[in-house]
């Protein structure tokens, strides 16, 4: 899909929405395959183009290097680590050919509503890579393994099992995925506290109304310091930074996506007008709003071809 710049000019292609799509054949909400599979499938172009899925990438890098971008950060995995990547994130794909892996598609729905939260699959501020090592690595490859073999059973059990067996496997995999062993050494994860959680959510439901620690202290019942401690102890990053880092994320979002107006993207964020708003996005990144959008749109105009789909 495309839009018009406001005022005519050149068209500009919209990031695509990329739904869920079944294989023919196979229980709904959820998929397993390689990345191998990926390749044959799949167009390049279309995969190295920014999409934003509606649904959950676990991919396990068995072999090789990958180069992948989510919501505009690109992260490079090596042999064992794990990409997570959700739902409404903005992502693409880097050159493929050097890597080997399994990949898990999944709607939110599929799983049970006790293991979605145990796994917190609702947390969008949860690290797209996950570098687990020693035993927990070979237990996550094990998950990984017994889903996959699983899912190309069809047929061996009546649908309805398949589908519940399935389920069950994926539960073992995202739990281990949202919580590694520390004995394994996850570097720079610290056990989230109720503060930051209280803190984190607090802030989803209210970042396009205020960015002032303060205002989330007082409704919270902390004082400020104490939720720059935690979110400093759990995010890396001080409470004003975390408020700001969502803000620039969301702005990017709609930067990339859609058309709307500079002025637009301003209210809806909670700015005075589009020139505070401007100030501020071209503080936090280096660009102005309308040179953020060019670089992505410009990536997106060198391919072309209809949607994504994982079918």
């Amino acid at each position: 899909m495309v839009r018009k710049r406001q005022g005519g000019g050149e068209p500009v292609p919209e990031i695509r929405e990329v739904a869920f799509s079944a294989p023919a054949g196979r229980p709904s909400g959820v998929e397993v395959l390689t990345l191998a599979e990926l390749r044959e499938r799949a167009d390049a172009c279309q995969l190295a183009t920014p999409h934003r899925p509606g649904f959950h990438h676990l991919l396990l890098l068995d072999r090789g290097r990958l180069v992948h971008s989510v919501d505009f950060r690109e992260h490079v995995l090596a042999q064992g680590d794990l990409l997570w990547s959700r739902p409404g994130q903005v992502q693409h794909f880097g050159d493929l050919t050097g890597a080997e892996g399994r990949l898990v598609l999944f709607e939110a729905g599929f799983l049970d509503p006790a293991t979605a939260a145990a796994a917190r699959i609702e947390d969008w501020y949860g690290p797209p890579v996950r570098h687990p090592r020693g035993a927990a690595a070979r237990r996550m490859a094990a998950a990984m393994d017994q889903l996959h073999q699983e899912f190309g059973a069809l047929g061996g059990l009546p649908l309805e099992v398949h589908l519940e067996v399935l389920r069950h496997l994926l539960a073992v995999l995202v739990l281990r995925a949202a919580h590694p062993d520390e004995a394994a050494g996850e570097a720079g994860s610290c056990p989230a506290g109720e503060t930051y959680l209280r803190f984190r959510d607090a802030v989803e439901r209210g970042f396009t109304r205020s960015r002032r620690v303060a205002d989330y202290a007082r409704a919270l019942g902390y004082a400020p310091r104490t939720l720059s401690r935690a979110t400093e102890a759990t995010a890396g990053v001080g409470a004003k930074e975390f408020i700001d880092r969502r803000v620039v994320l969301e702005a990017k979002r709609l930067l990339a996506h859609g058309d709307q107006s500079a002025a637009r993207i301003a209210d809806r964020l909670g700015f005075a007008d589009a020139t505070n708003f401007s100030k501020f996005f071209q503080r936090r990144t280096g660009r102005t709003p309308i040179a953020f959008r060019d670089a992505v749109r410009g990536g997106a105009q060198r391919v072309g071809g209809g949607p994504l789909r994982p079918a």
